[in-house]
């Protein structure tokens, strides 16, 4: 089985060899295990992605040795930084180029290494221009709610809230493209009976998600902590016994104030986050089991 991939990189001078140890130790790299033998240096740089890349052909103009990175306008900043304490100002506009497009979809710049012997190394950083490049292949969900079917539970109680949760919760999944006639609604006195509409809801089988959406505040005995508790576990309890996904939309604030806030006034409305949670897990449990096409390519 193959471990890993190790390419030796030979630099000709002790002093381009601690340059370029320097270079890289502030950019982040993880040092791995040197070694010294009296006769030369070694300095294993460890990053968590190798490829070893054999070209034919014409090939592109880019350096021997390249690093993919993620933000590459971040790491030009550190290394043009990293330059001003070994070169003069007026050396790197020669020594470091700007990052620009590349043929091959994505963005390069490169850095030159320089001693007072006159060698020359010449790193080249880059950044794929496509989001995705990369990324492991996982199943993901989609935010088209066409063809589901949803319920949504709230309370009569706290209505100052849980009416402004609803209407969230609805246009989240209405602006998906779910049908009205799709999402029922279901009103129970509050937020201890969720988890038992729910359950009935959810083994009824006619429904692929259920929204649950509530509020909670804290008084002054221990009664919230109680309430909140159970209300979690048997909303919890019926998702995992029951296979439907089920949407927590249940706030639990200190005051009124906050409770506002979550519910549409400053912090956004818990009632739409659930209902596109909803959304995207009922997608993900119709990709399960179908196979995936791993993206190539630079």
């Amino acid at each position: 089985m193959i471990k890993g991939m190790t390419v030796v990189n030979a630099v000709a001078s002790p002093e381009m060899f601690d340059k370029l140890q320097s270079l890289f130790l502030a950019l982040g790299f993880e040092q791995g295990r040197g070694w010294d033998d009296g006769t030369g240096r070694g300095a294993a740089m460890l990053a968590p992605l190798g490829n070893l890349e054999f070209v034919t052909g014409k090939q592109p103009a880019t350096p021997r040795l390249l690093i993919e990175v993620t933000e590459l306008d971040a790491i030009h900043m550190a290394v043009e930084k990293w330059m001003l304490g070994s070169y003069r100002t007026e050396e790197i506009a020669s020594l470091l180029t700007k990052p620009e497009p590349t043929h091959w979809n994505s963005r390069l710049f490169t850095v030159k290494l320089t001693t007072g012997a006159s060698e020359e190394l010449t790193l080249g950083f880059w950044q794929s221009e496509n989001v995705l490049h990369g990324r492991p292949v996982a199943i993901e969900g989609d935010l088209s709610a066409a063809g589901m079917r949803f319920a949504v539970i709230t309370t009569r109680w706290n209505t100052v809230i849980t009416d402004r949760l609803l209407q969230g919760a609805l246009d989240g999944l209405y602006r998906s493209g779910a049908a009205r006639k799709d999402v029922e609604i279901v009103r129970v006195p509050g937020a201890w009976e969720i988890p038992s509409a729910a359950r009935t809801l959810a083994e009824s089988k006619r429904f692929d998600a259920i929204v649950t959406l509530g509020c909670l505040l804290r008084g002054e005995t221990a009664h919230y902590e109680a309430i909140y508790n159970e209300v979690a576990r048997g909303i919890g309890q019926s998702q995992q016994e029951t296979g439907v996904p089920h949407a927590f939309g249940v706030l639990t604030c200190e005051t009124l104030e906050q409770a506002l806030d979550r519910a549409g006034l400053k912090a956004g409305n818990k009632g739409f986050e659930a209902a596109t949670a909803a959304i995207e897990m009922v997608s993900i449990q119709k990709k399960i089991g179908q196979p995936q096409i791993a993206e190539g390519g630079r």
